[in-house]
């Protein structure tokens, strides 16, 4: 079925054949797809230049069937340019994004999730605040999320209390002090407020505990880069 142009990011891209490039787009209102394009002609240079991540492209593809075919793309408006740590950033979220998001299923909010986490990149002056952020948010979207306001017993999560967390149960108060979460702690998180340091670290151990069943055994290469 032929398509509209949509907007879309590009998340991987590996060749295909000499004329041929295989793309993983996160494209607007529909989720992750893969397609295939073809570069060659007076216009290779050109399109291989805008085939970048973190640039906002208009494609318009065709098919069927799993994978889809790119007729025509462009760039669409401007993205400011990510450098050092940034850009580090940019391909953790690229990564992780295209590990975690199923392909050809329809997640119609990832687009707008991956948008406005790359631009507060630009924006946000605590880059792993924006990291955790897209985390927990990323997996709430997918079905993978966490409470972080209520513990496995039904109460609301105390900030006097210290709790360990259970896979498919949730946060269990504990009696052992300085190991743990703090309630304190899991209220921050819940509200995205990742401003003191040891709520930073707390909220890092627990996404990475989270996102490790969806990951596999294969590392995410763009940590080695920057993420710790």
């Amino acid at each position: 079925m032929d398509s509209d142009f949509y907007t879309a990011y590009l998340l991987h891209r590996r060749p295909y054949s000499d004329s041929q490039v295989m793309l993983d787009m996160l494209v607007e209102g529909v989720g992750q797809l893969r397609m295939l394009a073809r570069i060659s002609g007076r216009q290779a240079t050109k399109h291989k230049a805008q085939l970048q991540p973190f640039q906002t492209l208009l494609v318009n593809y065709t098919g069927k069937h799993d994978l889809k075919y790119i007729q025509r793309f462009e760039l669409h408006g401007t993205q400011s340019p990510l450098v050092g740590d940034q850009l580090y950033c940019g391909f953790y979220l690229n990564e992780l994004t295209n590990r975690i998001v199923p392909i050809n299923e329809p997640i119609d909010h990832a687009y707008q999730l991956y948008k406005t986490h790359l631009r507060q990149l630009n924006q946000h002056p605590n880059l792993q605040a924006v990291l955790r952020s897209y985390e927990f948010q990323l997996l709430e979207l997918l079905g993978y999320g966490v409470d972080f306001t209520f513990d496995a017993a039904g109460d609301p999560i105390d900030a006097a209390h210290t709790y360990s967390y259970f896979a498919e149960y949730g946060f269990v108060i504990q009696d052992l002090k300085g190991s743990g979460f703090t309630g304190a702690q899991l209220n921050a998180i819940a509200d995205h407020d990742f401003s003191a340091p040891d709520v930073l670290y707390m909220a890092k151990q627990l996404s990475r505990h989270l996102m490790k069943p969806l990951l596999g055994k294969k590392p995410l290469k763009s940590r080695e880069l920057f993420i710790k």
